[in-house]
């Protein structure tokens, strides 16, 4: 019985020491490599808009690259998802990442339609979001709480230049060819404004579906009586915007400015000479000349052969913050609250495109600057000729009295007879 009993101690001490010999790997495994941070971006990767949708995600992962794709001694895992332009597709994809790849933030956004869909999705499930799409209302009258702005509200630039057309460019009249979707009547509708307000006139506007491949439809119909013509584009559309006007003769006779996303560097690098003259406004430009932004041109020219865009630099800053707010907060993203504030305060300070400072709603005041289209040895650029300093994004009024006024949409500001 003695002998029975010795070999049964036995036996469970063996079983007690194996036991707690395979679990050691484990629990040493856990502890010296926690899991990765798990970054989800999606934009279109397809159809129009594939340009900017690329130049974001190649901004994000330049950042990552460079830090090696670590943060506050953890891993970062980056997924990325195309969703097409398209509203269902988007959907179907943020539910992926959120349910299957586990993401602890996201970054990306391109197309308003999809900005407006899946902002109250981010605010039911609360992960932290950074959005490089620009529907104003999103940071005003539908404020996301808990998505932040990694560029601009698509009027912002806009109350800018319509002060600058008037004052220093002494326009008067004017007419407008624009994206006939959010972007394009915020923009157009932030420039009447403004333009009006001083006293200028906004006598037409014509408004491109986002797929159109023609222009010629709106181009003919323009007044020719205008001081200048306001053009709000993005992407490929920009690219055959410009062609046209040039080919129907408008160039050099009918002066064109507008948002500065029309004549972002993506856009330029596809055209000869029918830029040249272009006058926008925007918060970032390639020829910024700040060591933050020269020392990332001077990367994504070495890796790429070409100088970077607005949405590049949008993609480069957002996973900047992300990377900041993970030491903030010593890798413990899980805090998804702790985790949004600290990147709140990783984006105010000194950024590629100036001074930032995130306001209540979530939206960058920076610095907007006034971009002219030059040939400056042989390549076409962005200067800049005039710096408003720490716009925001309520212009000069008063952020309570403006939310009392009709958001800007296709017919407001309306055009008076």
């Amino acid at each position: 019985m003695r002998t029975r009993t010795l070999l049964l101690v036995a036996v469970a001490v063996a079983v007690a020491v194996v036991s707690f010999v395979v679990a050691m790997p484990a629990v040493t495994a856990s502890a010296a490599t926690p899991e990765p941070i798990r970054v989800g971006t999606m934009a279109p990767l397809s159809g129009l808009f594939a340009q900017p949708g690329k130049d974001i995600i190649d901004g994000f992962r330049l950042y990552f690259e460079q830090t090696g794709f670590q943060a506050a001694g953890r891993r970062i895992e980056l997924t990325e998802e195309d969703d097409e332009g398209n509203n269902a597709t988007a959907m179907t994809k943020y539910r992926k990442l959120v349910e299957r790849d586990r993401i602890h933030v996201f970054g990306g956004v391109v197309l308003v339609n999809i900005g407006y869909a899946l902002a109250p999705m981010f605010d039911k499930d609360r992960i932290p979001a950074l959005f490089v799409t620009s529907p104003d209302d999103l940071t005003k009258r539908r404020r996301a709480r808990w998505m932040i702005r990694a560029a601009m509200s698509a009027s912002q630039p806009m109350h800018a230049m319509g002060e600058y057309a008037y004052k220093v460019l002494g326009y008067r009249k004017v007419a407008a060819v624009s994206l006939d979707n959010g972007f394009g009547h915020e923009s157009v509708g932030g420039f009447q404004r403004v333009f009006e307000e001083l006293g200028g006139k906004m006598v037409q506007k014509l408004w491109a579906p986002l797929n159109a491949v023609d222009f010629a439809p709106y181009i003919t119909q323009l007044q020719r009586d205008v001081d200048a013509v306001v053009a709000v584009n993005a992407g490929a559309g920009s690219v055959r915007f410009f062609k046209q006007y040039a080919e129907y003769g408008l160039k050099g006779k009918i002066p064109l400015i507008g948002t500065g996303v029309t004549s972002e560097d993506t856009v330029l690098r596809s055209l000869a000479d029918e830029a040249e003259g272009f006058v926008g406004a925007l918060h970032y430009a390639s020829t910024l000349q700040n060591p933050a932004n020269q020392a990332f041109v001077k990367a994504v020219v070495a890796k790429s052969g070409r100088t970077p865009g607005y949405f590049q630099a949008a993609g480069y800053s957002g996973a900047r913050w992300i990377v900041e707010a993970a030491r903030r907060i010593d890798g413990k993203v899980e805090d998804r609250e702790r985790f949004l504030q600290a990147i709140r305060q990783a984006a105010n300070g000194e950024d590629l495109r100036g001074q930032i400072l995130i306001d209540e709603y979530g939206n960058p005041t920076q610095n907007i600057y006034i971009l002219k289209v030059e040939k400056v040895g042989g390549k076409l650029q962005n200067t800049v000729i005039h710096t408003y300093p720490m716009v925001s994004q309520f212009w000069t009024y008063k952020p309570d009295e403006f939310l009392k006024t009709p958001a800007y949409s296709r017919d407001y500001p309306p055009v008076k007879p």
